[in-house]
């Protein structure tokens, strides 16, 4: 097959998962053309069967925003023409889907077959904006496929948008090869010298990923147990969890690393990962980290529970009870026999179903499903 992948390039888990789909697609003999602003950053040297397509839009001085999804849909229509596409796979609705739409009303609906995939936000968020709601309900029910990355997406989706058409369910994945634990480029005695434990979190630094209950978190740990914490990733609530580190008296022992590309060797490194999040559809972060034996102290909502077990591979609590997941924290760190129990379960969990030569393939036989339909 010829399948395009419309996604953006950057460190957020939508990009992570269309890049880690395309290779794995593009390694089983399939023709990948990625297509976005920039080159996804996980996209790294020459791969076998990967092409990739920069959109590239004017800024005429006519326009107040650069029109986006009109370039994307003119270079979807591109290289569909060029190379003959079977499949457009877009991950995100808008503006991806409605992109892709447009594309192939241009080819008078000749065009391929698209399939978008839900990453969360575009349902959770952006979808619910009422200036967004009627775009993001039309992309759904005109793609050809739909899949979301969690069951508790896939409920929501029809729910909130009145959705009747199938909707097909694939988790995300991880290479359990690359994020195995074990560490290659980072001496884990740089971030903890006196031996301490190392809690992690890593994300786009957005409200909805909570940072002060993290800081929070880490405060009361650290009172127990000789700890550190890492804050990987950047956003706008980068400052208020400095400020918050500072007011409570922790600031010395949280490290802030800004963007990092090889998250894996990070990972590798610490004993708890958090991820107290008020959203998340699914919990991509969390899987990364599992995958490194590393367990998971996290909030009971949306697709987390999908993905980590309470009290077999990690701890789960309702949003906003810093109280009870501190205590989490502070048990598994000071019980040998349970962190080590946790952190075989976490891996276990990572290799037995949510490796990336298990689901890869699941989306390959939905192409297919779609083509054929």
């Amino acid at each position: 097959m010829k399948i395009a992948m419309v996604c953006y390039p950057t460190h957020g888990g939508s990009g992570v998962v269309a890049t880690e789909l395309g290779l794995g697609l593009a390694k089983m003999g399939h023709e990948v053309h990625f297509i976005s602003y920039s080159s996804p950053f996980r996209l790294r040297g020459f791969q076998q069967n990967v092409y990739y397509h920069e959109v590239n839009v004017s800024a005429y001085p006519l326009f107040k925003y650069p029109p986006y999804d009109l370039s994307l849909a003119t270079k979807i229509l591109e290289i569909t023409r060029e190379y003959n596409l079977d499949i457009v796979h877009v991950h995100y609705a808008i503006p991806h889907a409605i992109s892709a739409y447009l594309a192939k009303q241009m080819l008078k609906g000749q065009g391929p077959k698209t399939v978008t995939t839900l990453h969360g936000t575009d349902i959770t968020l952006v979808g619910q904006d009422k200036t967004f709601y009627e775009v993001v309900q039309f992309s759904i029910e005109e793609s050809d496929g739909v899949t979301t990355v969690s069951n508790y997406l896939t409920e929501r989706t029809k729910r909130d948008f009145a959705i009747k058409k199938d909707i097909k369910t694939i988790y995300n994945f991880v290479d359990t090869n690359r994020f195995s634990g074990v560490v290659t480029n980072c001496d884990a005695r740089l971030f903890k010298p006196n031996n301490e434990k190392l809690l992690i979190h890593t994300s786009n630094f957005r409200k909805v990923k909570r940072l002060p209950d993290i800081i929070r978190i880490f405060a009361a740990v650290k009172k127990h147990v000789p700890s550190r914490l890492l804050l990987v990733g950047e956003g706008p609530e980068r400052q208020t969890a400095h400020d918050l580190a500072v007011e409570l008296g922790v600031h010395d022992d949280v490290l802030f690393l800004g963007t990092q590309d090889y998250i894996e060797n990070l990972l590798g490194c610490a004993d708890v990962f958090l991820l107290p999040s008020s959203e998340e559809s699914f919990g991509l972060a969390a899987l990364e980290a599992m995958s490194c034996e590393t367990p998971v102290v996290g909030s009971t909502v949306g697709g987390i529970p999908e993905v980590v077990d309470h009290n077999l591979n990690g701890f789960l609590h309702p949003v906003g009870d810093v109280e009870a997941m501190s205590n989490s924290i502070v048990e598994l760190l000071t019980n040998d026999g349970m962190i080590r129990d946790f952190k075989h379960e976490a891996r276990k969990k990572a290799v037995t179903v949510f490796e990336s030569s298990l689901l890869v393939p699941e989306y390959e036989k939905y192409y297919l499903k779609i083509l054929n339909s």
